[in-house]
């Protein structure tokens, strides 16, 4: 006859049923799970709120070395990558729930509630005022930011070359010499006489730059551009 092997889960069923009743574990669970949520909820205003909160009561002992960045290297990967650094209550799409769980743990490991989160990514994710990677931080004090959770697509290849021409005014007038350039090499060589001479090729090449920068301030402006050096911690589109 062949012995019935013993199901573990079985005896801790029978173990549980007889220290408690299945009412008062349901009971139980649901207040867990309402802590957990107002938890939760606490995290999600922490979030949502825009006051400048420079410094949390981190445990320096429990921090990670590679998660701790000064603004100084924020603001020089901004502004090459055209991105902001603004406050969370601008980002204008949900956070996962696995953020609000980070923020969680460290706020249980470190004993402390975190506030005056920042986020780093491209200025379509904030409600920006008007007159593809995002990254949450939360403040440890004297410029220095810690970095919570990162999720998303990782931005395009080429988006800091793309994005060169914008870093500042020197870069964009590189930009229009050369396209200047370029175009004035395309000109037919006999449209203003047999042969274009250095000193025509010259005039030519100061109208066409005054053309495309005319061109290039217009639509700036229009548009409400402004470089990445002056913008990657603005809440305005325009500022």
């Amino acid at each position: 006859m062949k012995i019935k092997g013993t199901h573990i889960p079985d005896k801790i069923l029978i173990a549980r049923n007889k220290r408690v009743s299945e009412a008062k574990i349901l009971e139980e669970v649901q207040r867990i799970f309402e802590q957990e949520e107002q938890k939760d909820q606490l995290i999600i205003e922490a979030l949502r709120d825009s006051e400048d909160i420079t410094r949390n009561n981190f445990n320096v002992d429990k921090l990670k070395l590679k998660r701790i960045y000064h603004l100084a290297d924020i603001e020089k990967i901004c502004i090459e990558y055209r991105l902001r650094f603004l406050p969370s209550a601008y980002f204008k799409a949900d956070l996962p729930y696995e953020a609000i769980s980070k923020i969680k743990q460290l706020e249980k490991k470190h004993n402390t509630k975190l506030e005056g989160f920042k986020i780093m990514a491209p200025a379509k994710v904030f409600k920006l005022e008007n007159a593809d990677d995002p990254l949450l931080f939360a403040p440890i004090g004297n410029e220095y930011y810690y970095l919570i959770h990162s999720w998303g697509n990782d931005l395009q290849p080429f988006r800091k070359l793309l994005m060169w021409p914008f870093k500042q005014l020197e870069n964009f007038m590189l930009l229009l010499l050369l396209v200047s350039f370029v175009l004035t090499t395309l000109i037919p060589n006999g449209m203003f006489g047999p042969e274009m001479s250095t000193s025509e090729f010259l005039m030519i090449f100061f109208f066409m730059f005054k053309w495309v920068a005319g061109m290039a301030l217009f639509f700036g402006f229009k548009k409400g551009k402004n470089f990445s050096a002056d913008i990657w911690r603005s809440n305005y589109y325009n500022a």
